[in-house]
């Protein structure tokens, strides 16, 4: 009886741990398959040194309240960028340049997990979320829609510490090859918005609003379209 008994504990001992190494080769088949598609996006964007662009910003944001105007927006490696509008101020949420796609990719610091797939403006895109392994990083956990078939990443979602969410959607036309968007929306939380104290804001000759006012509101957006791109022809640090 009690042979039998250990025999019947060993089997039941197999094939969990059958059950287990199967589930590990799974896992790690589809974190290599997220990987590999997450190094095609990384090898798309760096074929872009630095660029210039200048395009037409749009800011819906409770205490922002400002017209259509003129911006020039200035990148360069590995993760500079810089925003300025035409006679008046640029604000982003703050924190959210630093959650940028070049950002999250360039620091190699994550692990990547394919999350199925879902329909995004008519196409299949496959979902994938970074989570750092530094927890020195500003970010906890950055979810990307990614197009398998050019590899362009159609849509971020991504959670900080400190600062908020940011959801980031992006449109593409001419270049494309590169990774640049014709378009962007960048969406935030107002209530995490961070303004110094004491603070109000003032665009062209619109009137200021106080910050308790300000973040009664819950959501904003900034939207930005693009005109044209100079690509890798050089941008001083000055510029930063």
């Amino acid at each position: 009886m009690n042979s039998s008994l250990n025999i019947n504990s060993i089997t039941v001992a197999s094939k969990k741990a059958v059950l287990l190494f199967l589930l590990c080769v799974i896992t790690s088949t589809i974190n290599a398959q997220a990987n590999v598609l997450i190094e095609k996006v990384s090898q798309k964007l760096a074929l872009v040194n630095d660029y210039t662009a200048t395009g037409i910003m749009k800011t819906d944001v409770a205490f922002i309240k400002a017209s259509l105007g003129k911006v020039k927006v200035y990148f360069k490696k590995p993760n500079q960028l810089k925003i300025k509008k035409e006679g008046g101020i640029s604000l982003l949420p703050k924190g959210g340049v630093s959650v940028s796609l070049n950002s999250l990719l360039n620091t190699k610091q994550y692990v990547a997990m394919e999350s199925g797939k879902q329909l995004f403006k008519g196409k299949e895109l496959q979902v994938i979320k970074l989570i750092p392994t530094d927890d020195g990083l500003d970010w906890v956990i950055s979810t990307l829609w990614i197009d398998p078939a050019t590899a362009l990443v159609y849509k971020t979602f991504t959670t900080t510490k400190e600062n908020g969410t940011y959801e980031v959607t992006m449109e593409y036309g001419a270049h494309a090859q590169y990774g640049l968007p014709s378009k962007i929306i960048f969406g935030f939380n107002t209530k995490d918005y961070k303004l110094p104290s004491g603070i109000t804001l003032e665009f062209g000759d619109e009137e200021p609003v106080s910050k308790a006012k300000a973040l009664k509101a819950k959501k904003g957006t900034i939207e930005i379209t693009y005109s044209n791109y100079s690509i890798n022809n050089g941008v001083s640090n000055t510029m930063f």
